[in-house]
C-alpha cells in the first residue's frame, strides 16, 4: 500500500489532524486519478460498513467442547524393542568376555608359591555357636522374611 492510497483511508476513517486533512482535500481537489482512487475507496468502506457480521449460535462454544472431550486423548508413543535384538547384543558381549577371560588364562602361567606355614583346622563349634549368636541369627532372619513378606503383599494389592 503506498502512502497516497494510506492517507485516504486515514481521511476517510477520519484519523487525520486538520493540517493532513486539508492536504488531503486540496490533493483530491487537484489531482482527477487521486480523485478517482478516493472515490473507490469510499465505496469500498461504504461497501464494508454495510456487510453485517456472522455471529455463532449461541451454543457453539458448548458444542465445540463436546466435540473435544469426545476425541480420543493423544496417547505418548511407546516402541517396541525386540528381544531377540537385546539378547543377540547381550550374547555378544559375554561370548566377547569369555574369549578375552579365555586368552588371559591359556596365555598366562599359573604358579602359587609355597607358603611355609602350618594350619591347625581343627576348631571347635560349639565354641562360636552359643544360644545368643543362634537367637541373634533367627532374629535376623525373621525380619528379612517380613521385609519380603511385606513387598509380596504390596505388589500384590498394586495389581489388583
Amino acid at each position: 500500500m503506498n502512502t497516497i492510497e494510506q492517507q485516504l483511508w486515514d481521511y476517510i476513517d477520519g484519523k487525520l489532524n486538520e493540517s493532513s486533512k486539508k492536504a488531503i482535500e486540496e490533493k483530491i481537489e487537484s489531482n482527477a486519478g487521486i480523485k478517482a482512487q478516493y472515490e473507490e475507496l469510499r465505496e469500498l468502506n461504504s461497501a464494508f460498513n454495510a456487510l453485517d457480521l456472522d455471529e455463532p449460535s449461541m451454543s457453539f462454544t458448548r458444542n465445540v467442547m463436546e466435540s473435544i472431550a469426545l476425541a480420543p486423548a493423544p496417547v505418548a508413543m511407546k516402541t517396541k524393542v525386540d528381544k531377540k535384538i537385546i539378547y543377540c547384543i547381550g550374547g555378544f558381549f559375554v561370548l566377547s568376555l569369555l574369549s578375552l577371560l579365555g586368552y588371559v588364562i591359556y596365555n598366562s602361567t599359573l604358579s602359587m608359591p609355597k607358603f611355609g606355614f602350618n594350619t591347625n583346622l581343627n576348631f571347635r563349634v560349639d565354641q562360636y555357636i552359643t544360644p545368643t549368636v543362634l537367637y541373634s541369627f533367627l532374629f535376623f532372619d525373621l525380619v528379612v522374611g517380613l521385609v519380603f513378606l511385606d513387598q509380596f503383599l504390596r505388589k500384590k494389592v498394586a495389581q489388583k
